[in-house]
């Protein structure tokens, strides 16, 4: 799957957003081992501790579904400016996706594509 595809999936999961509060939507596409997509966008809740990114969403939908390989990992906000992963999504994915990318849309700039260990290079392991 292109770098190109995968982004406009997050966009299309990004239109499902629910920020009610932020009004910040983000939109993630995560590419499997299997060629499976799964997309996920950013969930808000009154209780702000009850949020769940779009990141995680994908990442808990795919692993509910028993995926645990992933490829590529695309994330887009509405902000048209690269939109990084906090840091508990980096823990997150650290757990499932170190061998993996992260791909970044900047309407202006374009795609960027980051490996994990550049997003988080220092990870919490037991």
């Amino acid at each position: 799957m292109t770098n190109e595809k995968l982004i406009q999936m997050a966009y299309e999961a990004m239109e499902n957003a629910y920020v009610p509060y932020s009004k910040f939507q983000v939109g993630a596409a995560l590419l499997t081992k299997s060629g499976k997509v799964f997309k996920g966008c950013n969930i808000e809740n009154a209780s702000f501790g009850a949020t769940n990114c779009a990141e995680r969403t994908a990442i808990f939908k795919a692993i509910s579904e028993g995926e645990k390989a992933f490829v590529k990992l695309a994330v887009v906000s509405n902000s048209k400016q690269f939109t990084y992963p906090c840091g508990i999504c980096r823990q997150v994915m650290s757990e499932f996706m170190m061998d993996a990318v992260l791909l970044f849309d900047d309407q202006d700039k374009g795609i960027i594509e980051i490996p994990m260990t550049e997003i988080l290079p220092f990870k919490f392991d037991l």
